[in-house]
């Protein structure tokens, strides 16, 4: 998701986001656990988008939205 996209979203939404984000991430650490993972650079590009969504929630906190 572009970061464009991003701003685009509720702050809500980008909560929810994160949540979604955060539950892959950690299915995905799992899969690794047990050898099951096919591409291990999803979790790099995962920890890349949560970092892009909390960027955008931090500057509305900053702004006072």
């Amino acid at each position: 998701m572009k970061i464009n996209e991003i701003r685009d979203l509720t702050t809500e939404e980008l909560q929810l986001k994160v949540a979604d984000l955060k539950k892959e991430l950690f299915t995905q650490r799992f899969s690794l656990a047990t050898n099951n993972l096919d591409n291990p650079m999803k979790i790099n590009l995962i920890k890349k988008e949560i970092a892009r969504v909390m960027t955008v929630i931090r500057e509305r906190e900053l702004r006072g939205e």
